[in-house]
């Protein structure tokens, strides 16, 4: 690729395109070293995953350094970035001992970059406390793909920044540092590995170096593929505005849908739910997908609120066998009404929700038959799934094979669902059909799995559920099995797991010792796993905007579907 290579880098800077020509340490994506690439191999295009370094710098204030890069770098300029960020080479020690080579790294970059001279680059102590894997597209031509290593030192040297690096640095708190991630301080773009560094170690640390030294994870923490957030862009904002463009037209097909109910009682119990909001992601989901892969038709909207209907069949079922009295911050169909108005109302929501399959114009007739069939599978995998879990709470061990097969009926036959169809209806080809589904499917299994994660570490306002109920039910989640199986002393999770009810304090000891034991951050990465195989299924789409908006819910619904 050198000729290639020549002709992409002839307009940049010339010391920058020079050192497009180093060697990266390539690697698999269990960081398992592959070989050598040059720099530009490793970012140009599709790139190459690679090892990466970011230094945090405290001082004695527990204030950090972070550096603007320059608007000469090819690859993120103009862009706020941590202390110190590049690469460890072959030329930085010897790579059977990669110890060495990631500090004699930061070393020459604290002194290429930030100009501190060698001699107090060699007084400072760098100590690695985790590494992240992430990708994200800079334009057409770059993309960073990496796992990073996160190294912390602390010190105040001086700094003589290197213009053709650096643009501009400066000390900041805590209380800085939150202000300028959340927007609320806008200073520019945030280099999207600061912002994983932040969400991943500075939080949860309040920003302390001694706190952050301690800490012994060296698991790699999957990101996945992010976006990068602009001045005036927040992370989903194009799906955000093609929801809000279809929810109208959506929740009026559901609201005429159930008006088929004449009996009153039984119509309000119907509509109970959909009075709480929400985003009406899976009634949205067939549409978005039908524009992606096919022609996308009116029909989409009877199909998406055909399984949003019976979804939502589901849950006012699943409260009843739960006893969960909180559904989207309002009281459950059981408890606003009672058990069997909240069963039989189940069971018409069911019934209307094929009913408009069959009535709608707008689904041809080769097509009606397999959206049966498949709906109709789903419903069965749903149910398997539920009965799989309510089993599970009376066994004393369940395995993670057997919790990931039960969220895959209980939870992802939803979204595979969607997927499916949105595609069947659109007229796709049988390969792109089963792609699709196999996006759901693992667009799903993340989604509960982060779900999992959200009951125990949100709260019951943000969640419109009781927060850690999943805890106090006993609920045989990812994070306990994990945590289960471990060899870490766990006495106030045992103390109140599967006992119903507990204080807010016990509650609170009980998630500390389950961030403690990794088994919080286990689940995670299994999550961002999921979320990687969703992405490489939309790879193989045409590229367009419509895809575009899959890739943002892809990554959206890690922060919150309602």
């Amino acid at each position: 690729m050198v000729d290639e290579s020549n002709n992409i880098l002839h307009n940049y800077n010339f010391s920058q395109s020079e050192m497009m020509e180093e060697n990266c340490i390539t690697v698999d994506n269990n960081d398992v070293v592959t070989g050598l690439s040059p720099k530009f191999d490793c970012h140009y295009k599709d790139g190459i995953l690679h090892r990466a370094f970011s230094v945090i710098l405290f001082d004695e204030e527990n204030r950090i350094l972070i550096q603007k890069r320059s608007s000469d770098k090819i690859t993120f300029p103009d862009v706020w970035a941590n202390t110190c960020c590049s690469h460890p080479l072959d030329i930085d020690g010897n790579l059977e001992d990669f110890d060495v080579t990631l500090v004699n790294a930061a070393k020459r970059k604290m002194n290429q970059e930030l100009g501190i001279s060698k001699e107090e680059c060699e007084e400072l102590k760098f100590q690695n406390i985790g590494k992240i894997e992430y990708s994200c597209r800079w334009d057409k031509d770059w993309i960073e793909r990496e796992i990073d290593y996160i190294l912390i030192s602390k010190g105040r040297p001086r700094i003589n920044p290197n213009i053709n690096e650096i643009s501009d640095h400066r000390w900041v708190n805590f209380d800085e540092l939150q202000a300028i991630i959340s927007g609320q301080e806008n200073i520019g773009i945030i280099a999207p590995w600061f912002r994983l560094i932040y969400d991943n170690f500075i939080k949860n640390s309040k920003m302390n170096f001694e706190n952050l030294s301690n800490i012994e994870n060296f698991e790699i923490i999957r990101c996945g593929e992010v976006q990068i957030v602009s001045d005036s862009d927040e992370p989903g904002h194009n799906l955000m505005e093609a929801i809000s463009n279809k929810r109208e037209i959506v929740e009026r097909e559901i609201m005429e849908s159930l008006s088929k109910m004449g009996q009153q009682r039984l119509h309000g119990a119907m509509t109970h739910l959909f009075k709480g909001g929400g985003k009406r992601l899976r009634a949205i989901l067939p549409r978005l997908v039908g524009e992606a892969v096919g022609s996308a038709n009116d029909g989409h909207y009877t199909l998406g609120a055909s399984i949003e209907i019976i979804h939502n069949f589901t849950l006012v079922h699943d409260d009843i066998i739960d006893q969960d009295p909180i559904r989207r911050g309002l009281d459950a169909v059981h408890v606003a009404y009672d058990d069997s108005t909240a069963i039989n109302a189940g069971d018409a929501m069911l019934a209307v929700g094929f009913e408009i399959l069959a009535e709608s114009e707008d689904i041809p007739d080769n097509n009606l038959r397999q959206l049966i069939i498949t709906i109709g599978e789903m419903v069965r995998k749903v149910a398997e799934g539920q009965q799989e879990d309510i089993e599970f709470e009376n066994r004393d061990d369940v395995s993670e094979k057997e919790y990931i097969s039960m969220i895959s009926g209980k939870t992802s036959a939803m979204f595979e669902t969607c997927a499916r169809t949105g595609a069947i209806l659109a007229n796709a080809d049988y390969e792109t059909v089963n792609n699709m589904a196999n996006w759901g499917l693992n667009l799903g299994i993340c989604f509960q799995l982060m779900d999992d994660l959200i009951d125990i570490t949100g709260d019951t306002q943000t969640l419109g559920k009781p927060a850690g109920s999943d805890i106090l039910q006993g609920k045989k989640t990812l994070v306990a099995i994990n945590a289960l199986s471990s060899e870490y002393e766990l006495p106030n999770f045992t103390k109140v797991f599967g006992t119903g009810e507990c204080s807010e304090e016990d509650l609170s000891m009980a998630v500390k010792e389950l961030e403690e034991s990794g088994a919080i951050n286990y689940a995670k990465n299994r999550a961002m796993e999921h979320h990687r195989i969703a992405h490489s299924c939309l790879d193989k789409l045409e590229q367009t905007g419509a895809v575009d908006i899959l890739r943002e819910l892809t990554d959206f619904q890690l922060i919150r579907i309602n």
